[in-house]
């Protein structure tokens, strides 16, 4: 149900997350421009006045508590003091907005992983990583409420193998390797947060799977890959709560759903609101499950409504009154439904997101074995196959609309799931015989 969620969270000036209400998120950006020095004081004024405008207007109606989100665009995580300002920035404007209106409150700060910006990333040492967890540490220390990332690792070789409609190569990249690369970051992002008593949020597969939503949007390839993708994308991102991280997880992450049935944690969800980022088929069924709800990211620029900003906040606290009323009525269940209904059938995209598939989706990554070296690999085998069959049930049954083109797409990346190899060693040699210059295990060691 969305709203409620069996751990809820408490973070920053009395917000409780999960507790029985859905809040708002508001996600804001800098509008194109350099981040340099000599721009830095014009980019952090640029925040405040956002930050102002938001929660302005939030008050304004009324709002029962607020997320203010800061993504770092990379050259904030690059400099961490950059993003040690920006955080104090909006800190100080979330305090001042505390103490005048007493609505609880918090800051997530999303840490860009800037790792990609060397070819071949090296995922365990090197001067981005340390910048990384140097930000983490300043931004914590600067009054990050929660702290979050939208990780890479695998991402060298899952670019060519979405593009390619690979399912191994891109079940190898984001269901081991990135699966890997969470376990490694968490451990040290939860420990991060637990010295500054921080909330340790939790990760979003943007990198893979919004990657691969995003060009089936534009039809560059099948959406029955995109769906299955993100079923992958549940097993990976649940290992974040695996390794210390307690939610709320990230607005991206749309397979929340999944890792929130998982382990009871509460999630952000974006949906119908991020259409000022990007295109989706899963504008409503994202907010199913939702506790916190957001834009995405949007850039501070002016419409006839006001800075772009103020407007998605405004957008967003009308959302979210909807559902809370629906809760105080007794009819959260039945807008659940609508929501879910409304989207379900026409996209595979949004039919792995219903509650129903989502459940299915999560049955099958708990039931897989839960310790070895091949466990990142069983659950993520595990959760594409039932996420292939589900899908196929539902357009057999006609509750699912699929036409011919996806309907064989569909029927080889089933036949390509039945033929993967029992263990993860075998897949790694034929996918580096593939790609024999973009994967590179040594990046990706086993956490012990």
């Amino acid at each position: 149900m969305f709203g409620h969620a069996l751990h809820p969270v408490t973070c920053g000036r009395g917000l409780v997350v999960g507790g029985g209400q859905v809040y708002p998120e508001i996600n804001f950006t800098l509008p194109p421009m350099a981040v340099t020095a000599a721009t830095l004081q014009d980019a952090l004024a640029q925040f405040r006045q956002m930050a102002e405008g938001c929660l302005t207007r939030v008050a304004a109606l009324h709002v029962p508590g607020v997320v203010l989100e800061l993504e770092h665009v990379l050259e904030f995580t690059a400099e961490p003091s950059w993003g040690e300002a920006l955080t104090a920035e909006v800190r100080a404007v979330l305090d001042r907005f505390y103490e005048e209106e007493g609505i609880p409150c918090a800051l997530r700060v999303t840490v860009a992983d800037i790792r990609d910006r060397v070819r071949p990333p090296r995922r365990r040492s090197g001067a981005e990583l340390d910048a990384m967890f140097e930000s983490f540490s300043r931004c914590a220390q600067a009054g990050a409420d929660i702290l979050s990332i939208e990780s890479t690792g695998g991402k060298e070789l899952a670019d060519p193998a979405i593009t390619a409609c690979d399912i191994p190569a891109a079940l190898f990249a984001v269901g081991v390797l990135g699966s890997r690369d969470v376990a490694f970051l968490w451990r040290r992002i939860a420990s991060i947060a637990g010295a500054h008593g921080r909330v340790p949020g939790g990760d979003t597969d943007c990198a893979h799977a919004n990657t691969a939503m995003r060009l089936a949007d534009m039809r560059y390839i099948p959406e029955v890959f995109a769906a299955i993708l993100r079923a992958v994308a549940g097993a990976r991102s649940l290992v974040a709560y695996e390794c210390g991280a307690r939610g709320p997880g990230k607005d991206c992450g749309y397979e929340g759903v999944i890792t929130k049935l998982v382990t009871g944690m509460p999630i952000s969800m974006e949906g119908k609101t991020s259409a000022c980022a990007h295109g989706s088929a899963v504008g409503n069924v994202a907010a199913a499950l939702a506790d916190l709800w957001s834009n995405e990211s949007v850039q501070n620029v002016r419409l006839l409504g006001g800075d772009a900003p103020a407007v998605m906040a405004e957008m967003l606290t009308y959302d979210c009154r909807l559902f809370n009323e629906a809760a105080a009525a007794g009819r959260a269940g039945l807008l659940r439904d609508l929501l879910v209904a409304s989207d379900v059938r026409l996209s595979p995209q949004a039919f792995v997101l219903a509650p129903e598939t989502a459940f299915a989706l999560a049955q099958a990554i708990v039931a897989s074995p839960p310790d070895g070296q091949d466990a990142d690999y069983s659950r993520s085998c595990a959760a594409a196959r039932v996420a292939a069959q589900e899908i196929a049930s539902a357009a057999a049954a006609g509750t699912l609309a699929l036409d011919a083109r996806e309907g064989r797409w569909l029927d080889r990346f089933r036949r390509e799931l039945d033929g993967l190899p029992a263990d993860v060693e075998a897949l790694e040699h034929r996918v580096a015989a593939d790609y024999p210059d973009l994967v590179r295990p040594g990046e990706y060691p086993i956490e012990p």
